[in-house]
């Protein structure tokens, strides 16, 4: 059963970024049924157009002016771009060009085509997409991609996925000379989900060079598998700036990296269930325009009083803790409470997998997962 997706393509030529197993070709194949397809994973396609990449512009010469374009794993041979460019100019085409990833798109030159091709994201499955097949314990466990969400064995498929990240997207790209170096960096990468980006603790729990471990979390970035969180900074002098937080994409990409298949430890639960609501926020920004950035916020290193995840949207903030007990108690509000007089603060929020909805005597809000959701998929999370 193909479940519909929120998001809405463009009506003029754009990238389209994702994951592996995000489903971007299955998206475009409902989204443009009569598009034109040219698809470079296909070994004979890619042989075919590396031997003699002008043979793009001769099939293209035969598409009708009202067809979309659909390049699909653009990242394979970016010097195509030169004439996807020349055919939005010369003949007003209009490509899709999809991607896992941005490393190869970016140093061939994607500026080429800026103001002519629109950047989009596609990311793995939301609550509103699934409904009421949304279990947020099987979420945790086994993730949203849609290649696991699908499978009849998502502990097998996830396990799988590992091994297809590495042979199909690192390997068979040269993206790193060491492999068996970034096999190591991968499982402790996966334990600092949801922690500060200590490049040198990771580096020596690899066995690899500290500047190894910044190529390799590039690497995670541009194949789009993780992303940073900055930490929110009132003043700019250097040596107050804090370290990012680093999160993965997905709670299933966590743990088969991990190589973890068991359902969570409470001890793991409140790292995944804080990263889910990280990539939610981040893909509602891409998909709806949530917010113009996010941090996180913090006091002084010695007191460890921080804020998961505050929303900048038009010179407002929403902030928002995330706890995974299943009671509510004070002791959540703290960071809330310590960042009460930022300017622009309209609302404040703690989130907790489920239970009922409460607000304290100073207005903090304390909703189950359930209903900060709901927010999200409605536009509500501003006041």
């Amino acid at each position: 059963m193909t479940i519909p997706r929120i998001f809405d393509a463009p009506r003029k030529s754009f990238f389209l970024l994702g994951p592996r197993g995000v489903g971007k070709s299955t998206y475009l194949r409902l989204a443009f049924p009569d598009a034109h397809v040219v698809n470079l994973l296909a070994e004979d396609t890619y042989q075919r157009l590396l031997a003699n990449p002008g043979l793009l512009a001769a099939e293209l010469r035969a598409v009708p002016g009202d067809r979309w374009v659909v390049l699909d794993e653009i990242q394979r041979m970016p010097a195509l771009l030169n004439e996807v460019h020349r055919f939005i100019e010369e003949r007003r085409l209009r490509f899709v060009l999809c991607g896992s990833s941005a490393r190869k798109l970016k140093r061939a030159g994607v500026n080429l085509l800026a103001g002519r091709a629109l950047n989009r994201a596609m990311h793995p499955f939301t609550p509103e997409e699934l409904g009421e097949r949304f279990a947020l314990h099987d979420a945790l466990q086994h993730g949203l991609l849609p290649i696991v969400w699908d499978s009849e064995d998502r502990a097998e498929t996830l396990v799988a996925y590992t091994q297809m990240y590495l042979k199909e997207e690192v390997q068979a790209e040269a993206l790193v000379r060491n492999l068996p170096g970034f096999a190591r960096f991968l499982p402790v990468a996966a334990l600092f989900h949801g922690q500060t980006l200590n490049v040198t603790n990771i580096a020596r729990e690899a066995q690899v060079a500290r500047t190894t471990v910044t190529g390799y979390l590039e690497i995670l970035e541009e194949t789009l598998l993780g992303f940073q969180l900055p930490a929110y900074e009132t003043r700019l002098r250097v040596r107050e700036r804090k370290l990012p937080k680093w999160y993965w994409c997905d709670p299933g990409v966590v743990r088969a990296m991990k190589r973890v298949t068991t359902p969570p430890s409470p001890e793991e639960r409140g790292a995944l269930f804080e990263g889910l609501i990280a990539q939610l926020i981040r893909a509602y920004t891409d998909y709806r325009d949530l917010c113009d950035e996010c941090f996180y916020w913090s006091t002084a290193a010695q007191t460890r009083t921080e804020v998961d995840f505050l929303l900048k949207r038009a010179g407002e903030f929403v902030a928002v803790e995330v706890k995974s007990g299943g009671t509510f108690a004070e002791s959540w509000c703290k960071g809330l409470r310590a960042l009460a007089a930022l300017p622009g603060l309209c609302r404040r929020l703690v989130v907790y997998p489920e239970g009922p909805e409460l607000r304290t005597a100073d207005g903090i809000e304390i909703l189950p997962f359930s209903r900060f959701s709901n927010l999200l998929a409605a536009d509500a999370l501003w006041p």
